[in-house]
């Protein structure tokens, strides 16, 4: 046995020495290939996908891949985790809400959201098989961000031709930009490069709280006559994602000086004819590049008007501002300067407030004639539109009201405007009140309706006149009956009364007030409930159960008189009361309760109906009576 044991142990060892060369030998066959770009650029605020693509050569049985993010420090921090059975991103790190991983088939892709510009850093991929072999990638994230339009401004003072040494002429700024954006300049679209004596270009970079770049830009430029029509403008390239973009100011114009032999004066704005309360801007120029100081005054005065750099402004001028208005040079340079002047004639037009004739109201009686007029002095000459309600009822500075009618009645408002110079608009108005006797607004004056007994009806009554007629309603034939709506305009009343019909009735409304009476009559005639129209309508192929529910009501009627007779010869009927109060102090039988239940719930479902003979719901009736 122990032989047996000493010849297995140089077989067992050279068993694992295979096992380990095994191994090794699937080691180095076993690889992983994983690919991933060198940059990914991307627009800060936006999101950037960064893939990590990979392939074994011999199929895992597990694959680990994890996401790191080298910090500015220089170590490697992670940010997500992954494998066949979980996804994970990691918890207290700057992209912790920011990140997604989405896996595909040729590996997975790293999502970041909401890009900055901390952000532009290099994020690694870990991929790892086990035995099937592992593998790292890299990708450098960049982050742009494009600079705001270049603005240029000039130097306001002037350059003169005189100046020994280049002088600031401009300056270019581009704001928040990434990376540093570049600012070139341009002479009427040609390059400016710096040239001793000639030109100078200073630049000045900010890094901003934001880390965006600010960059400003300064010409200095050695000025010629030849530059007085020149154009100067800047131009600012930057880097954006696989290219370069540019973008270009507008161009301006840079004053140069020299000596001034005449000036010209004119009405910058406003275009056209002046009205009173415009803002008049009156420019003065000399024939120098630039013109040099000007000074204004009225032509019959010396007194020296407030103006800035050749420019008179006259805010909210009135008639008073007419007038001839004299520009004078002050280039003491100039020959004869005392004689460079230039004048401007100056007339402000103007609109009076509108007189309107008869004033504020009038009275009229129905049937009467009025004149009214509608004038405005003006510079100018003038048109006038007469409106009632927003709708145009005449041209013309008079109008003519022939035979009124209360329809006549109301406010009239004219405009008056003046057709060379819109802007200039006044109005009046005048309010005419017709008196007359009072006039119904339906031209029928006797109506016929119909209804069942229990049935209601609404009524309505609607009446113009001055003064404000009163109305008064006469009824007939009902004891239930109330005024549910009266609504009273200046003009015109209107009065609806709600009734219930138990017979045959005469409804009369009276309106009435100081110049007559005027009378609308509802002739309602009652319909037993027997006679209704549904009744009648009813189909042949139901006569037997009618005749049946009419022998059953007869039995009924006939039980009940025979109790009432009972009642009255015991004695205990009480005399000398109402059949209501009698019913009420009696105990009540099932069928009593039946006829009372029945009655409140046709009292509660009627349909009410109006003048025309339309039913109404009950709904109806409520919203006249909040009316």
């Amino acid at each position: 046995m122990d032989n047996f044991r000493n010849m297995a142990l140089p077989n067992t060892s050279l068993l694992l020495f295979l096992l380990q060369l095994c191994a090794i030998a699937w080691q180095a066959w076993a690889a992983v290939d994983l690919r991933m770009e060198d940059t990914v650029e991307v627009y800060m605020d936006e999101s950037a996908e960064i893939p990590c693509l990979y392939t074994f050569t011999e199929k895992p049985e597990l694959v680990m891949v994890q996401w790191f993010v080298r910090e500015r420090e220089g170590n490697r921090v992670r940010i997500s985790y992954s494998d066949l059975t979980m996804q994970k991103v990691d918890e207290d790190t700057s992209y912790s809400d920011r990140i997604s991983v989405q896996p595909n088939s040729d590996g997975e892709t790293l999502t970041i959201q909401d890009v900055k510009l901390s952000d532009e850093r290099e994020f690694f991929c870990q991929v790892s098989g086990l035995a099937a072999g592992n593998g790292e990638g890299r990708t450098l994230l960049k982050v742009f961000d494009p600079p705001e339009p270049p603005v240029v401004e000039g130097v306001l003072s002037g350059v003169s031709v005189s100046s020994d040494s280049p002088a600031k002429i401009a300056s270019c700024e581009t704001r928040d930009g990434f990376p540093k954006p570049n600012i070139t300049w341009y002479r009427d679209h040609i390059p400016i490069h710096p040239t001793n004596g000639l030109v100078n270009v200073v630049t000045l970079v900010t890094r901003e709280s934001s880390g965006l770049y600010t960059v400003q830009s300064d010409l200095h430029y050695k000025v010629t006559k030849e530059d007085k029509d020149a154009h100067f403008s800047c131009e600012v390239s930057y880097f954006v994602p696989a290219a370069v973009r540019t973008s270009e100011s507008k161009g301006i114009n840079i004053t140069v000086h020299y000596p001034t032999s005449s000036v010209e004066i004119w009405k910058e704005s406003p275009e056209g004819l002046v009205k009173e309360g415009d803002t008049v801007e009156i420019r003065c120029q000399g024939d120098g590049n630039p013109p040099a100081p000007i000074i204004f005054n009225r032509e019959q005065s010396d007194v020296e008007l407030d103006s800035y750099h050749g420019l008179l402004v006259l805010k909210e001028v009135s008639r008073a501002d007419s007038d001839v208005y004299e520009c004078h040079s002050l280039d003491l340079d100039a020959v004869n300067h005392d004689e460079v002047v230039d004048t401007l004639q100056l007339t402000v037009h103007y609109l009076d407030p509108a007189v309107v004739m008869p004033k504020d109201s009038e009275v009229m009686l129905k049937g009467e004639s009025l004149t009214a007029t509608c004038n405005a002095l003006s510079s100018l000459e003038t048109t006038t539109v007469w409106f009632k309600e927003g709708i145009e009822v005449g041209r013309g500075h008079i109008m003519q009201l022939q035979d009124a009618t209360f329809d006549t009645a109301g406010q009239y408002d004219c405009e008056v405007t003046v057709p060379s110079l819109p802007g200039l608009l006044t109005s009046g108005s005048i309010h005419i009140i017709v008196q007359g006797a009072p006039q119904m607004k339906d031209a029928e004056r006797e109506i016929e309706l119909t209804e069942k007994v229990g049935g209601w009806l609404n009524l309505s009554c609607e009446v113009r006149g001055y003064p404000r007629p009163v109305i008064t309603w006469s009824i007939t034939g009902s004891q239930s009956w109330r005024e549910v709506v009266k609504r009273e305009m200046e003009e015109q009343v209107l009065s609806v009364v709600m009734l219930k019909v138990t017979t045959d009735i005469v409804a009369i409304c009276n309106s009435t007030n100081d110049f007559g009476i005027e009378t609308k009559t509802y002739n309602i005639r009652s319909i037993p409930f027997s006679q209704t129209p549904t009744a009648r309508k009813t189909s042949v192929d139901n006569s037997g159960v009618i005749i049946v529910v009419i022998i059953v009501s007869i039995l009924l009627l006939a039980i009940l008189g025979s109790v009432f007779y009972f009642l009255y010869k015991k004695g205990k009927l009480p005399c000398g009361r109402s059949g209501k109060q009698e019913i009420t102090k009696e105990k009540t039988s099932k069928d009593d309760i039946v006829v009372e239940m029945k009655a409140k719930k046709t009292e509660e479902s009627v349909l009410l109906k109006g003048v025309n003979g339309e039913k109404k719901p009950l709904n109806d009736q409520n919203n006249i009576l909040s009316s």
